[in-house]
């Protein structure tokens, strides 16, 4: 009788280390890479800016800080309906301005008399920190802190003491109080105060003290660390933008890179830093009944969309409360109005069903993956191939305006050129696109397009690029084309 050969468990543990040996790895992490909290925070993709205080009453864009205390006196405060509205409209955070240039605190700052707690809204026992917070929580969207370092009411401003209680006053609002912060905004505004003088601001200490009491806050700067100033208030990040920046020898406020710098960020730099574009629904950065009329419309917003998160930058848009403590019900209505029209481009992916083909680096890194609706798988070529093409082709011609692509940055951003083809009924290719940066997100303006198939060419890249996802979809709402 014969017995089958059974193989010893040294030999079975071979094979399967040799199995293991020969399944493609993913590509090593290049250059500046994002840590888990920057991925989550761009994942957000909108968030809502709130520039609420003593400047919504008194019609000041910079109070001076000598307003009275009571000037503040929200007549019917419901931070409730700002968390509800922006949940509603697709924004995923709130960043209130707690304290801006005046010196004013939303909060019952125990570093200052020019607060909620020496004014007479609700006898001083309010907390715009707490209820928003709390709103917040109860929405499922996340909550952010803008602390401006400027304070023209402080007799401190201006001298050594004054980062003192500086420090104290951010441990006041980020100590765990308010719950957790999902980022912390600082401008680098560095005025005169009370007595004439300037701050010689200490930066260092300042991030040091966001990151010891709130480690998964994402903290924002002309030059990050976390994540950077986009360059301008107009919405606009540069058609290319790279998340990595040399932050080296720069400061927030005057010691700020160059415009440029900040509006496109700079290749291989050793810096991760991706853009934030803040920009406001109105003319203004505080409410004013006069600019009512002057609310930008769905057709301005959908630009700024495309020219921020289209362009691998995060979108916070200003909207102002008004003097009741509420939104105002033109700016909530365009927010749905602007909701609208993003969910019916966004609605279908003329991209799915696709057949995708492309060079790959092997299994669990196919071509197919960019069809895959999971930012986590990705295609990616082998390395030391910078160049490559992916072809999707389809049983029936697509008719598209726009073309989406993602990065897997978690490797970090590597594509620097790409351009984009199209094949007609005819057989013939012909190229409806070309652009640099895609980063987390690029979503690149074309003229109508009918098409049997869609190739998508990576000219140029820093190591073996990556994609996670190419998307087609078709704009009615607005119509206006190119990057």
């Amino acid at each position: 009788m014969h017995r089958p050969p059974y193989l010893s468990l040294t030999a079975v543990l071979a094979c399967l280390l040799a199995a293991v040996s020969c399944a493609p790895h993913p590509p090593a992490p290049f250059g500046a890479c994002p840590t888990p909290q920057q991925v989550a925070w761009q994942q957000m993709e909108m968030n809502l800016f709130c520039h609420f205080g003593p400047n919504t009453f008194t019609g000041a864009e910079w109070g001076d800080g000598t307003e009275p205390e009571d000037s503040f006196n929200p007549a019917d405060l419901d931070c409730r309906q700002w968390a509800a509205t922006a949940r509603a409209a697709g924004f995923q955070g709130i960043i209130v301005t707690a304290k801006h240039h005046d010196g004013f605190c939303l909060w019952p700052s125990p570093e200052s008399r020019h607060t909620v707690a020496h004014s007479r809204w609700r006898d001083g026992q309010g907390d715009v920190l707490r209820e928003l917070s709390d709103a917040c929580a109860a929405e499922g969207i996340r909550f952010g802190i803008y602390i401006s370092p400027w304070d023209r009411n402080d007799p401190r401003y201006g001298s050594p003491e004054y980062n003192d209680a500086f420090v104290r006053t951010l441990e006041s609002v980020l100590d765990g109080t308010y719950g957790p912060v999902f980022e912390q905004w600082f401008d680098g505004a560095c005025g005169e105060g009370p007595d004439g003088k300037k701050q010689v601001y200490d930066w260092p200490r300042f991030f040091d003290t966001v990151r010891r009491l709130q480690p998964d806050a994402v903290r924002f700067s002309d030059v990050g660390p976390d994540c950077r100033w986009v360059g301008n208030e107009q919405g606009a990040a540069g058609r290319s933008n790279w998340s990595t920046l040399r932050v080296e020898g720069f400061e927030p406020g005057a010691g700020s890179p160059q415009t440029a710098v900040l509006n496109g960020g700079t290749p291989g730099a050793p810096h991760w830093a991706a853009a934030e574009a803040d920009v406001s629904i109105r003319p203004g950065w505080f409410w004013r009944a006069s600019e009512t009329e002057k609310v930008k419309s769905v057709q301005e917003l959908l630009k700024i969309y495309y020219e921020t998160v289209g362009r691998n930058a995060l979108l916070l848009l200003n909207v102002p409360p008004d003097t009741r403590g509420r939104l105002d019900p033109v700016d909530s209505l365009r927010l749905m109005e602007f909701r609208a029209a993003l969910d019916t481009v966004f609605a279908v992916d003329l991209a799915a069903g696709a057949t995708v083909t492309g060079p790959s680096r092997g299994a669990g890194f196919e071509a197919a993956n960019v069809l895959a609706d999971d930012y986590g798988r990705y295609w990616a070529q082998p390395d030391g191939m910078v160049r490559g093409k992916l072809t999707l082709s389809f049983d029936t011609p697509r008719t598209f305006n726009r073309v989406l692509l993602q990065e897997y940055i978690p490797l970090g951003q590597r594509i620097s050129a790409f351009h984009v083809d199209a094949l007609d009924a005819d057989g013939t290719w012909r190229e409806i696109a070309r652009e640099t940066t895609v980063g987390y997100k690029r979503i690149v303006l074309t003229p109508d397009v009918t098409a049997l198939a869609v190739r998508v060419v990576i000219d140029d890249a820093l190591a073996c690029p990556t994609l996670s996802r190419i998307g087609l979809f078709n704009d009615t709402v607005y119509c206006a084309t190119g990057n």
